[in-house]
C-alpha cells in the first residue's frame, strides 16, 4: 500500500531520530520525480504513476533525514507543484524549497510557506543545476526575492560558487545562509584532481563563517567524496539527492539514507 495514500497514519509511526551527526542531512527527492516523469510525464498524478515522491520523502525522514529538499523548476521537468504541497503537508521535519529568482516562483513560495527557500539558477538546456547563482549579475532580482521571503518569515539560502565576491554579495543581500556549490569539487574528485577545488570550498566556507553566514553545501556529493566534504569548516547542512536515490535502487531508501548519515558522522 502506498504510504502517500495515508500520510497521517504513517507520520505517527515516525519517531524523531536522535542526532546522528553534527551536520544536518537534507535529502533531495527531485530525481525520484525524474524517474516517474520518464513514463508518466503527461499524467504524474495518475494512481498508477510511480515511484511515489511523497513515499520517498516520508521514508527518507523515517530513516533519519533532517529535512527534505525539492526543486520546483519553472518548466516542471521533474517535481510538480502537487508533489511539493503533499510533502509540505505530510513531513515532520523541514521542507527546503529550491526556486529560481522570479516573481512567480517567489509568489508560489510565499503561498506555500516552506521552512526555507534556496535560490538557484535555472537554464532550460541543462539536465540539472550546474554552477552557482551569480549574485553580482542578478543582484536586484535576488534582492527582490530575499526581501519578499524575509517579509513572509521564510529563511533564504543562496546557492553560490565558493567565490569571495559571491560570498561578499550574499552578505550585502542579507540572506542568512549560503549553500556552497560542490559540483566542481565533485567532478574533479572523480578525476583525482580535486585539490584546487577543495581549497576553494574550504576557503569559501571560512570566509562565509567569518562574515556571519550559515554554511550549507550541495551538488554531486556521494558516498565516496563525503569523507572530505564532511570536513568543510563550519558546515551546517548537506543537501544530497542523486547519489542517495541511486543507492536506494540497490539497497532501498532506508539503508541508503542511513549509510549516508553514518558516513557523515
Amino acid at each position: 500500500m502506498s504510504i502517500g495514500k495515508n500520510p497521517s497514519s504513517f507520520r505517527r509511526m515516525i519517531k524523531q531520530p536522535e542526532s546522528q551527526s553534527s551536520i544536518l542531512l537534507g535529502v533531495n527527492v527531485d530525481h525520484c520525480a525524474t524517474l516517474r516523469q520518464a513514463r508518466y510525464y503527461h499524467e504524474p498524478k495518475a494512481l498508477i504513476a510511480e515511484p511515489n515522491v511523497l513515499d520517498f520523502a516520508l521514508l527518507s525522514e523515517m530513516a533519519g533525514a533532517d529535512g527534505i529538499t525539492m526543486h520546483l523548476r519553472e518548466d516542471r521537468r521533474h517535481v510538480q507543484a502537487f508533489d511539493v504541497e503533499q510533502v509540505k503537508a505530510s513531513i515532520n521535519t523541514r521542507l527546503n524549497l529550491e526556486i529560481a529568482c522570479t516573481e512567480s516562483m517567489a509568489a508560489y513560495a510565499i503561498k506555500l510557506k516552506p521552512n526555507s527557500v534556496c535560490l538557484v539558477p535555472e537554464k532550460r538546456e541543462e539536465i540539472t543545476t550546474e554552477g552557482g547563482l551569480d549574485l553580482i549579475e542578478n543582484f536586484d532580482r535576488v534582492k527582490y526575492v530575499v526581501c519578499a521571503m524575509s517579509e513572509a518569515n521564510i529563511s533564504t539560502s543562496l546557492f553560490i560558487d565558493p567565490d569571495e565576491k559571491q560570498i561578499e554579495a550574499a552578505v550585502r543581500l542579507g540572506a542568512p545562509w549560503v549553500e556552497l556549490h560542490t559540483g566542481t569539487f565533485s567532478n574533479n574528485f572523480a578525476l583525482g584532481k580535486y585539490k584546487k577545488a577543495w581549497n576553494a570550498l574550504r576557503n569559501g566556507a571560512k570566509l562565509a563563517h567569518k562574515l556571519g553566514l550559515i554554511i550549507n553545501a550541495g551538488h554531486g556529493i556521494n558516498y565516496k567524496n563525503i569523507h572530505l566534504i564532511k570536513n568543510l569548516p563550519h558546515l551546517n547542512e548537506l543537501n544530497i539527492g542523486h547519489s542517495i536515490i541511486s543507492r536506494a535502487l540497490v539497497v532501498g531508501i532506508n539503508e541508503a539514507v542511513k549509510e549516508m548519515l553514518q558516513l557523515m558522522k
